[in-house]
């Protein structure tokens, strides 16, 4: 216990010790190397390159052991809590190494059966996944919410370590993630999981992921049994007892909870749906109360959210529509990644939106393409965070159609993408 409350102090930021910087190192799937030599080998690394600043990568190596071993050495998550990224000299830090490799399996089905039919209750994934992987770092937010997330779950965990007394300060592990549908509230709920799976995997050796479907488990067929909802917990519940897992629930769209009770009420289902609802409160009650168990949960219809189950949330996190910042931000991550693979060629630098502050906005041949993308991203505000990642695809096929295309073309074929959005938007609000 006391190696795992050392690992997690080491986790948590401190103002009277040296800031901690989180570097992630991906071993390679191949790679059967000892943790303490790649180790050993990044520390090598950064005390080469110890001035970096705000977020960087490394993805090619000097070192033959590196290059066979890791796939990439990353330090994260500097720029959480601070908008503009900061030169860090890592040789005053305390560096928090999380040396991890992706399981490529993709989910398997949690099936439970029912006389009639056999019902695909969950999904499951073993953390942390492949397929989850840049998901974090894909989600933008104007707000700390991904800092306030990481903070919640360290401190859950430090009060269990340190045997706070739960009937005088209270806390559930339950986070409910909520606002209009298309802002990334299921994503960051899984990338969440999969980042809390890497940054805690010196204390777990790995995590499970157990998405509910929560369309099958509170439909009106399904709720004739509430033994099924039980029989689905008993086997979260074996996955929490390997103390070596670190097991996160994932309950999308709560509200459904409410439905089935409002059923009830009306007279529209069985009195055996409100039964179903009530197993699945009393089994997150039973389930929350081990150290090794987060419950994440989104709704898209707040006032709608079930309160018995609002009451057990310790965090109500807001998610809305980004910014013309986020954006921006946004925008300039899928550029980024059309010049890495030379779909937009020749590569071009862009200014952040800190930068054009800096010089009052003022266009010259440096600032042009980074305003008119600053242009573009106020005129798409409005539009959900899974729209604007689809953008840039539609813009490419709908305006393109060309195997590389300059940064300028693709702007002004993005900012007609925008464009006929809002268009394809009023048309089917017409139909309301």
């Amino acid at each position: 216990m006391d190696e795992a409350v050392g690992d997690l102090k080491q986790a948590l930021p401190c103002v009277a010790e040296s800031p901690v910087v989180h570097v992630e190192v991906l071993q390679r799937s191949g790679s059967t190397a000892k943790k303490e030599d790649i180790k050993m080998n990044v520390y090598k690394l950064l005390n080469r390159h110890n001035i970096v600043f705000g977020d960087y990568v490394w993805t090619e190596f000097d070192e033959p052991f590196l290059t066979r071993n890791v796939q990439s050495v990353s330090i994260v998550d500097t720029e959480l809590k601070a908008k503009d990224p900061q030169p860090i000299d890592l040789s005053a830090c305390t560096l928090a190494l999380h040396i991890f490799q992706l399981n490529e399996e993709g989910p398997s089905s949690e099936n439970l059966d029912e006389e009639t039919e056999n019902i695909i209750a969950a999904s499951h994934w073993v953390l942390p996944a492949a397929e989850f992987h840049g998901l974090w770092d894909s989600l933008v937010y104007d707000v700390e919410v991904k800092s306030h997330l990481l903070d919640y779950v360290m401190t859950t965990l430090l009060f269990s370590d340190k045997n706070v007394d739960s009937n005088l300060i209270t806390w559930n592990r339950v986070v409910l993630l909520h606002g209009p549908p298309g802002t990334g509230k299921t994503s960051l709920c899984k990338a969440l999981a999969q980042k809390l799976t890497i940054r805690l995997s010196s204390r777990y050796r790995y995590g499970q992921l157990i998405e509910i479907n929560s369309h099958s488990l509170f439909s009106k067929w399904f709720s004739e049994s509430g033994k099924l909802v039980t029989k689905m917990f008993q086997k979260i519940q074996d996955l929490i007892d390997d103390k070596e897992a670190l097991v996160f629930v994932l309950i999308d769209e709560v509200e459904s909870l409410t439905a089935a009770r409002n059923a009830c009420r009306a007279g529209a289902e069985p009195s055996d749906a409100i039964r179903v609802v009530n197993a699945v409160l009393t089994q997150i009650d039973q389930i929350k109360r081990h150290s090794n168990v987060v419950i994440l949960t989104t709704s898209n219809i707040t006032e709608k959210i079930d309160v018995a189950f609002v009451d057990r949330a310790d965090i109500k996190q807001y998610i809305g529509p980004p910014s013309a910042a986020a954006i921006f931000r946004i925008y300039q991550s899928c550029l980024e990644e059309l010049m890495k693979c030379q779909i937009i060629y020749p590569r071009q630098q862009l200014l952040t939106l800190r930068e054009l502050e800096m010089i009052g906005f003022i266009e010259n041949n440096v600032s042009k393409l980074s305003l008119l993308l600053s242009e573009i991203s106020r005129k798409s505000e409005g539009l959900s965070g899974r729209v604007l990642r689809k953008l840039p695809f539609l813009a490419h096929a709908l305006y393109i159609q060309a195997p590389s295309v300059t940064i300028e073309g693709f702007l002004q074929a993005l900012s007609l993408a925008v464009d006929k959005q809002f268009e394809e938007k009023k048309k089917l609000s017409s139909y309301d």
